[in-house]
């Protein structure tokens, strides 16, 4: 640590790199009249430049980050470590001990690390704006002034942010305290704690924006402490972002102006600007060493060095960092340093390391164990998102800027990519340091961040570090899809389940009940025989769809245009199967009819008693961000799957540390008023709920038994290949979705009307359900059925004993009235009944049953 302190104990010399005296905000200041007032060594610390930005014109440009200026390595290290330090004073060894530290990515992904270090014994976590696949988002938050705002948390363990010690957040400049704010409040709903300290290396907020904090560490009931290098804040004239703006754009259009036509080799390699001003690819005026220009298809010249990276080590924190992972770490460095050292021409005397975008830490310790080793001079910083005007000027803080092609195949897609002040900087050598998700051809081609390196230094050395990759504690399969798994086509719908159709699950109606009333098996331990209906029958359905399509197609648009207004601009519509599935068809249908989207869809099963199924809970937030997910149900009864939903999700919480999923289940129709997101809360004939499974995609309800749903199992599910004669699953879904034209503006302007509305859930049907309960003395609320789909079931599925119908019921009752009539179970009529009508399982049905080993239940 011996550079590290004495760079930071001499403060602002240490930070100049040339020894220049003139102060690298000052070309921005004396245009702009932008004033940096604060602390004896702020204007060491920082600088300043311009970049464009709708929200922020100018940019604080830090001189110990490593990030945009090139720096001794022992310096950004040093200041880091020294913060950390701080921190630990602070808080006392007993509280250092249990604290965490999340950094912020980009920029502050080392910085934050080092902190780390300097505290002790605290895991590490950055944030990161890179989705890895099989990795559970453990939370998340914006950066409202940045380029590029999404924030993921994305912990190998899950239990790494669910302590209760203290959470230091680390940020390269702390200036408005909104990034904190809404890290801590997001973190705070999930993960409540008493203590946060915050470190940045320069506090520039103003009065109010301090209060703001203060205010809000009262509201949460936590103490909040900050801890900084320097501090100081930002004076702005009026104006100033129009002005900056506009400087931009004149000087962006000089170099538009002057390279007009040449004949590019690549994405243009900086914002140009009149002479005098730095252009990428040449010399930076005055620096020590001479570069040779850009030839005009520059092709990578540069040694591979294999740094033998531990196996296993992660290459940074995205997914954590433990103690352990940094022991591990600092036994290897001196080893991997060493062949750096190998690998240089044996004249170099001034090398840069080139660290990658988040990938700041692994490239700044390996720089500052070469510096430890060698005689070199070594200077250190990073490639970057953030586009900046470069001006080669003294006072102004990016002299040169290098773009290039993104290379490690960005979320957010393709796009330009920077290093400043690295051309024409004089270096001997240049190791550009990536992790192996970045090791792409992108990396290598003619325009690539290598071709451009080549073109301002003798030599190009790369360096890859493995990209980490937590392992998944189990290999769950792809959802299934038609044709191969029901009869809906492939992008409709994806169910996360397991084929059963070869074993043999049905058991005769009575048996089943007796088996389930008994307790010698859970209903969904095996399956009814379908029920195979009368041509009679068939055609009240035809009738019934004919009559109700377009009321259903205004109710679909209702709760998906709630959907998307309220939950999510781009919703994951995740089906509770199987009732749930159509209904969730025809929600991604109208979503694609009415706004042109593309919605993911899945379909899983729950299971009354057992909870849903946690294994597509984990595929689903390893591929989704749980937030955007949104659980759809045909329809509400009593308002039990809603519950249940709802105590799964907080059981599948604490057991596996994922957060984000929402219980609130989106309807077509809650007549029990059980939720706030519906299409309608009247109770009619879906009908959908008149049949089975040639309805439903051909899909039988699933199954849950132990000897065949393993505990990395999905649940399972039955496709009906024979029943392929009478399917008319696809046919309700283009019926119904053929009336989206004539009710789209009736149903736009409803959801407008709802979402003004109080929607609270009254749960008056359970309390109907509980009142029917005790007058007709069944004494079990699982036997009472309400609505017309659930009383639908009761006849096709359980023994039923009677159906009480609502007086003067009409045609939405026929079939009821029908399957009762064949089955010689009696309708009663009901005056004031809250549901058009509710069907009553038998409550002391007896005859000889079977369990789900086959064999006879006692009674």
């Amino acid at each position: 640590m011996e550079k590290a302190e004495k760079a930071v104990n001499e403060g602002e010399h240490q930070v100049c790199d040339e020894g220049d005296r003139v102060w690298s905000g000052s070309w921005v200041a004396e245009r702009l009249g932008v004033e940096l007032v604060g602390d004896d060594p702020l204007t060491g610390l920082l600088g300043l430049a311009l970049r464009r930005n709708p929200k922020r014109a100018h940019l604080l440009v830090s001189n110990v980050l490593g990030k945009h200026v090139p720096q001794s390595p022992s310096v950004v290290y040093g200041y880091g470590v020294e913060l950390g330090r701080r921190v630990r004073e602070l808080l006392g060894a007993e509280e250092a001990g249990r604290a965490v530290v999340l950094g912020y990515a980009e920029t502050a992904t080392g910085l934050g690390h080092s902190v780390a270090d300097g505290l002790g014994l605290a895991p590490y976590l950055h944030s990161t704006r890179r989705p890895v696949a099989g990795v559970a988002t453990s939370g998340g938050f914006e950066e409202a002034h940045s380029h590029a705002t999404s924030h993921l948390l994305l912990p190998e363990d899950p239990a790494l942010l669910g302590g209760d010690g203290p959470l230091v957040l680390v940020d390269d400049e702390f200036s408005t305290g909104n990034t904190v704010l809404n890290t801590v409040r997001d973190l705070h709903q999930r993960y409540p704690r008493r203590r946060y300290v915050v470190v940045a290396l320069v506090d520039m907020r103003s009065a109010a924006d301090a209060g703001r904090l203060e205010e809000f560490a009262r509201e949460i009931g936590a103490r909040v402490d900050l801890v900084a290098a320097a501090s100081g804040t930002v004076r702005l004239p009026e104006g100033v972002l129009e002005k900056g703006q506009e400087l931009v754009a004149r000087y962006e259009g000089f170099a538009s102006s002057a390279s007009a036509g040449a004949a590019p080799s690549g994405p243009r390699a900086q914002f140009p600007a009149p002479p005098n001003s730095g252009v990428a690819d040449t010399p930076l005026s005055g620096a020590r060493g001479t570069a040779r220009p850009a030839p005009t298809h520059p092709q990578p010249d540069y040694d591979r060095i294999d740094l033998h990276w531990p196996a296993g080590l992660p290459d940074g924190a995205r997914h954590g960092f433990t103690p352990a992972h940094r022991a591990r770490l600092e036994a290897a460095l001196p080893a991997m340093a060493a062949r750096i050292a190998e690998a240089l021409p044996h004249n170099a005397r001034r090398v840069h390391v080139l660290g990658f975008e988040e990938l700041m830490y692994a490239p700044l310790r390996l720089a500052r164990e070469l510096e430890r080793l060698t005689d070199i001079e070594v200077r250190y910083s990073t490639t970057t998102r953030s586009p900046v005007l470069a001006v080669d000027d003294p006072g102004y803080a990016i002299r040169t800027r290098l773009a290039f092609p993104a290379h490690d195949d960005p979320a957010d897609g393709p796009g330009e990519r920077y290093a400043y002040n690295v051309a024409g900087a004089g270096f001997d050598a240049v190791v550009a340091v990536v992790d192996s998700a970045g090791d792409t051809p992108a990396l290598h081609a003619p325009d690539g961040l290598l071709a451009r390196l080549a073109a301002h230094t003798p030599r190009v050395l790369l360096a890859v570090i493995p990209s980490y990759a937590p392992e998944r504690p189990s290999m769950l399969p792809e959802p299934l899809r038609g044709p191969a798994f029901s009869s809906y086509a492939p992008e409709e719908v994806g169910w996360l389940l397991q084929d059963l159709s070869d074993v043999t699950l049905e058991a005769p109606t009575e048996e089943r009940e007796e088996a389930i009333q008994s307790g010698g098996a859970h209903y969904a331990e095996s399956l009814p025989v379908e029920y195979q209906p009368s041509e009679q029958y068939q055609e009240l359905f035809h009738a019934a769809l004919e009559d109700s399509a377009a009321r259903i197609a205004q109710a679909v648009g209702v709760v998906t245009e709630t959907v998307l207004a309220e939950r999510s601009p781009r919703p994951v519509l995740v089906s509770l199967a199987r009732a749930g599935t159509p209904v969730g068809i025809l929600m991604r249908r109208w979503a694609q009819h009415r706004h042109g989207l593309d919605l993911p869809h899945y379909a899983v099963s729950i299971v009354r008693g057992r909870g849903i199924d946690a294994n597509a809970l984990r595929w689903l937030a390893r591929h989704h961000d749980p937030r955007d997910v949104v659980f759809v149900d045909g329809w509400t009864g009593k308002g039990a799957i809603t519950r249940e939903l709802a105590q799964a999700l907080e059981e599948f919480e604490k057991s596996d540390g994922v957060t984000g999923f929402d219980p609130e289940i989106a309807v077509l129709a809650d007549p029990g008023s059980c939720v706030r997101t519906y299409g309608t809360r009247e109770d009619f004939l879906i009908p959908s709920a008149c049949l089975n499974s040639t309805v439903s995609g051909l899909i039988s309800r699933t199954v849950l038994r132990a000897d065949l749903v393993g505990p990395d199992d999905f649940h399972g599910a039955k496709f009906y290949r024979e029943l392929a004669g009478t399917d008319v699953s696809v046919a309700f879904l283009d019926a119904v979705s053929a009336r989206f034209p004539e009710v789209a503006d009736a149903a736009c302007a409803q959801a407008k009307d709802l979402l003004a509305t109080d929607r609270s859930p009254t749960w008056e049907g359970w309390a109907a359900v509980e009142r029917i309960s005790e007058e007709y003395a069944i004494h079990d609320v699982n036997l009472v059925k309400p609505g017309v789909g659930e009383t639908t079931r009761v006849m096709l599925r359980r023994v039923p004993w009677k159906v009480l119908a609502r007086a003067g019921a009409g045609s939405d009752l026929d079939h009821v009235r029908l399957l009762a009539e064949q089955r010689g179970v009696p309708v009663e009529e009901v005056d004031g009944l809250p549901y058009t009508c509710v069907g009553l399982i038998h409550p002391k049905y007896t005859r000889g049953a079977t369990g789900a080993d086959g064999k006879a239940v006692s009674l």
